[in-house]
């Protein structure tokens, strides 16, 4: 093979190298979603609306999944203790998988003043994948449990995926395939290293320039070697 085809060889060699890192990117799609909460509560219905944020990070062979509400919800008549509230929640699956993920949190942690919206503190639950392919997260119901009550909160306004995450069976999802939504929240899985769809794009952009960038030493290591050659004789 003459000089000037092995360039070219390397070059290409590069080129579909960089572009295979980039199609084996995992999907991980995360977008906050306003969801109209229709609430049962022992003093009649209530409604709101607060938009959700899901985040799912890889975790063993499944993902953390954690939901966070930007705004509360409900109110009490009287004033809530510290611990005197206990919320829960499921999230709708959808796509390649069905049926819903139960997570929980944490009882409010400071009193929260009567007839004031109740901010509801971040939930999480662990998501196993079961089936291959792409997974939506929706918020479901929410329930409150305090001072002896229940109160139910039912989302009415068709809401959208909050996270769509690409997964296989037996926990073989993309590599390093996590996603976070945009917003914020107080935090139960706040001390988990979290990987958004963006930084998995600056990651695999830079692997691919690395590719290139060998493949152009490559075609210049030979090109010296070749006028070496040429040179000696």
């Amino acid at each position: 093979m003459s000089y000037r085809k092995r360039t070219a060889a390397l070059a290409s060699a590069a080129a579909l190298a960089g572009s295979a890192v980039w199609m084996a990117a995992p999907v991980a799609r995360a977008e906050v979603v306003d969801v109209n909460y229709q609430c049962k509560t022992p003093i009649g219905d209530k409604s709101a609306v607060s938009p959700i944020d899901i985040k799912g990070v890889k975790s063993g062979s499944g993902y953390r999944i954690t939901m966070s509400w930007q705004k509360g919800v409900s109110s009490s008549p009287v004033e809530l203790g510290k611990g005197a509230m206990t919320p829960s929640a499921t999230i709708a699956l959808g796509g390649a998988d069905s049926g819903t993920l139960a997570v929980s949190g944490p009882a409010n942690d400071a009193a929260i003043p009567a007839n004031t919206p109740i901010k509801i503190s971040d939930l999480s639950g662990t998501y196993t994948p079961e089936k291959s392919g792409e997974v939506t997260f929706t918020a479901g119901v929410l329930t409150i449990k305090a001072l002896g009550t229940t109160t139910t909160c039912t989302p009415t306004n068709d809401p959208g995926p909050s996270l769509t995450l690409d997964v296989s069976a037996g926990g073989g999802g993309g590599a390093g395939g996590s996603a976070q939504g945009g917003g914020s929240g107080s935090d139960t899985g706040a001390g988990l290293p979290q990987t958004g769809p963006e930084d998995s794009a600056v990651a695999l952009g830079t692997l691919g320039g690395t590719v290139l960038l060998a493949g152009a030493a490559g075609a210049l290591w030979l090109t010296r070697r070749h006028q070496g050659a040429r040179a000696s004789r």
